[in-house]
């Protein structure tokens, strides 16, 4: 996704780590570059919008839901994974079979 004009920042890069912006969970130089960024592209800016949204949809039906003290360092695993691209093995995605 891009705009056609080049920017300091690739929309590549800003899109890679967007949740990362969106968390706010890089340092504050990454965040005024992103912004920045959103300021010259429209798409990204859109998808920023748009990612931000569905952010606080889950987090308003979501949000109250007790999660399983594992279960972020096990889905981070894996999205680093994907994100080195390597692939998930089939067993880490899956649930366990239940005992009958």
């Amino acid at each position: 996704m891009s705009c056609g004009e080049p920017h300091e920042t690739d929309c590549s890069e800003i899109l890679d780590h967007l949740y990362e912006f969106l968390d706010r969970e890089m340092p504050d130089a990454d965040c005024q570059k992103f912004e920045h960024h959103f300021e010259e592209c429209s798409p990204c800016l859109e998808k920023y919008g748009l990612e931000q949204a569905v952010k606080k949809l889950v987090k308003r039906c979501c949000g109250q839901d007790d999660v399983p003290g594992d279960l972020r360092s096990k889905v981070m695993g894996r999205i680093e994974l994907i994100r080195s691209g390597q692939n998930v093995p089939e067993q880490d995605v899956t649930t366990a079979p239940q005992e009958s």
